[in-house]
């Protein structure tokens, strides 16, 4: 069962930023970030729409350029706002990446930024139109979704993916058989305690996306994206 860090494990360390994922990167096998688009055309590793919430900021990241977003700070710490290639370039080798799509319309920028990294990708998002520009190159993509089974394995036969990533209460043995069948592998989120990642385990998940790597057993071994 594959370990994810949910915008690099903010449990122990300001999310989505290079010392958060390089802090996880031990104790994980993949990190998982969200990007979006700047005002100056970068793609920056932010999760909220607006800057407010982990910010001194207000506003969305869309109406600021790359030079005003590096000088926030990212919660208490002291932490900028980085761009998806200085993550890309702090994780060691042997660490996966899962990237999250906020919005469509990345993919001319993100196709080559991730073909030249040499460890596992898997593209994710919520948005179908963001994963369909990924339907017909070589990165793995992953859909998203916060309701039933049945809806979500049609959508994403339909976009080529080869992960469900669900929210975990959507999950159970019978769900991931179904997409077993249909030839899905299956990454949960956003798991949130040691019984239901034991209960998960149980059921033939094949991997946790977790704020915390504490809650997944220290004996559970690094597995391979295929």
């Amino acid at each position: 069962m594959r370990r994810i860090a949910h915008r690099g494990c903010p449990d122990h360390g300001p999310e989505n930023t290079v010392a958060a994922v390089r802090t996880a990167a031990p104790y994980v096998d993949m990190v998982e970030i969200d990007v979006q688009r700047c005002k100056s055309g970068e793609i920056v590793v932010f999760h909220d729409e607006r800057l407010g919430r982990l910010t001194d900021a207000s506003g969305p990241v869309s109406e600021y350029t790359y030079d005003d977003l590096s000088s926030l700070t990212v919660g208490t710490s002291a932490e900028p706002i980085p761009r998806l290639t200085d993550v890309l370039d702090a994780l060691p080798p042997g660490t996966g990446v899962n990237v999250e799509l906020k919005h469509a319309g990345m993919a001319p920028d993100l196709i080559p930024q991730l073909s030249d990294y040499d460890e596992p990708v898997i593209v994710s998002s919520f948005d179908a139109g963001a994963l369909s520009a990924f339907r017909n190159e070589p990165i793995q993509t992953a859909y998203l979704f916060t309701y039933p089974f049945r809806s979500a394995l049609d959508r994403a036969v339909e976009l080529g993916c080869e992960y469900l990533h669900p929210h975990h209460r959507f999950v159970d043995e019978a769900a991931i058989t179904r997409a077993h069948d249909h030839g899905f592998a299956v990454n949960a989120w956003t798991v949130p305690s040691e019984p239901k990642v034991r209960d998960l385990r149980a059921a033939g998940v094949d991997g946790v996306i977790v704020d915390s790597w504490e809650i997944v057993s220290p004996l559970e071994q690094h597995a391979q994206v295929d």
